[in-house]
């Protein structure tokens, strides 16, 4: 029999009983249908946290100069209370950064997490939690704002202690209603501030506004909120193969300024939006090494569904089997059939399974903010693995099958 009338052969048994069918592929279906939408997401996540939410927080061709490194939870108890130990990140640091890098773009010293949520009012409206922001003129450049209207904060506001502040979009049409906000007054903790610029909008992430924040002065902050213990220093350089040698020299400059010794670990922390992402992979490693366990657990339980619901069929068709034989087929032949079917039980469940975890992917990025990418490999690995699993439960019927007698099978009804 050639291979091509076992296969039409094998299709035309799953169509002739189709309940039996589908729940015999029920588990195939759902274990390959969760590790596609499964990995889409976090390959989508993983795509999406490097294009969008590590450049939003730290920007392009930039690096910065912390206290902890981002990639905190990843460290022991020890090394925590290590980290915490070391000195905060102050003006002068900015100051011997700024003397090492002169041909950066910008350089700018901001307030660092946990970033305080405080009331915006204006006369008698009020637009309750938003971030405020402590920051140096250079920071605007960093995060490459684009004004829609006023003007940037400048070192003039900074050197006279200006109460002045920049205003993300969302604030200004929350607040304004659209209207003008340039030399409008607003307060924050009770102290007047005036709107000098409003910030083009940057759009969403995640579902999270990047919109809704008021960018002030760092003294002023300082004097509202106090000094941050992870006051930060960014840096942008104009091109993205300068990063390296400039976070070198901004290494050298903070060890100086620190006097350490040459035997002295870093007491700092210098990375690059990269860092966020590697941070990210790790936690998402948790989840790649969750998904083989359950994928593995209901694949070998659908596997065993299929080797019993062959192993029936062998019972029903005794018959045609000792039939076959009696008219020249070989074992081999009625091997081949019933492996086929098998092979195409199992196929059949990893096609429904790929098109239903793709179908699901693309739900969940439409009706939620998590993004979702179907990979080829994905896919690939799941076919690969319903093909497997047919091989594999499929050849203890199709021996059977083929070791019928074909006297005594002919006699069966």
């Amino acid at each position: 029999m050639l291979f091509i009338d076992s296969l039409r052969l094998a299709f035309g048994q799953l169509r002739v009983n189709p309940l039996r069918t589908a729940f015999t592929l029920l588990g195939i279906v759902v274990s390959v249908g969760f590790l596609v939408a499964v990995v889409a997401i976090i390959q989508g996540m993983n795509a999406y946290v490097k294009e969008n939410i590590a450049d939003a927080m730290i920007g392009m061709n930039t690096f910065q100069v912390r206290r902890t490194p981002i990639s905190l939870g990843m460290f022991t108890d020890d090394e925590f209370r290590s980290m915490q130990r070391r000195p905060r990140i102050n003006e002068r640091d900015a100051a011997a950064v700024e003397a090492a890098l002169p041909d950066a773009e910008a350089i700018s010293l901001q307030s660092g997490w946990p970033t305080p949520r405080s009331d915006i009012v204006w006369r008698n409206r009020t637009l309750g939690s938003v971030l405020v922001f402590g920051v140096t003129p250079g920071y605007q450049v960093v995060q490459d704002y684009r004004f829609t209207s006023g003007r940037p904060m400048n070192e003039v506001d900074i050197r006279e202690r200006r109460r002045v502040v920049v205003i993300g979009a969302d604030v200004a049409k929350d607040l304004f209603d659209g209207g003008q906000a340039v030399d409008q007054e607003v307060r924050i903790m009770g102290t007047r501030f005036t709107v000098i610029g409003v910030v083009a909008p940057k759009g969403r992430v995640l579902g999270q506004s990047f919109d809704a924040f008021v960018l002030v002065p760092l003294n002023a902050f300082e004097a509202m909120y106090g000094r941050r213990q992870t006051t930060v220093v960014s840096v942008k350089m104009r091109e993205a193969e300068e990063v390296a040698p400039a976070m070198a020299r901004a290494q050298e400059a903070m060890r100086v300024v620190r006097h350490l010794r040459p035997s002295d670990v870093d007491n700092f922390d210098i990375g690059t939006g990269e860092a966020f992402v590697a941070f990210w992979k790790q936690l998402t490693r948790v989840l790649f090494a969750v998904v083989p366990a359950v994928v593995a657990i209901g694949v070998v339980v659908g596997g065993i569904v299929i080797m019993n619901i062959m192993l029936m069929a062998v019972t029903e068709r005794t018959h045609e089997i000792g039939l076959r034989k009696a008219v020249g087929a070989s074992a081999a032949d009625v091997r081949r059939q019933f492996l086929v079917e098998s092979v195409a039980l199992a196929v059949t469940g990893g096609v429904l399974g790929v098109l239903g975890g793709w179908g699901l992917a693309l739900l969940i990025s439409t009706v939620t903010p998590l993004p979702a990418r179907v990979s080829l490999w994905s896919v690939a690995v799941a076919l690969a693995l319903g093909a497997g699993i047919g091989v594999l439960f499929g050849v203890y019927p199709a021996a059977r099958a083929a070791r019928l007698d074909p006297i005594t099978a002919m006699r069966t009804e």
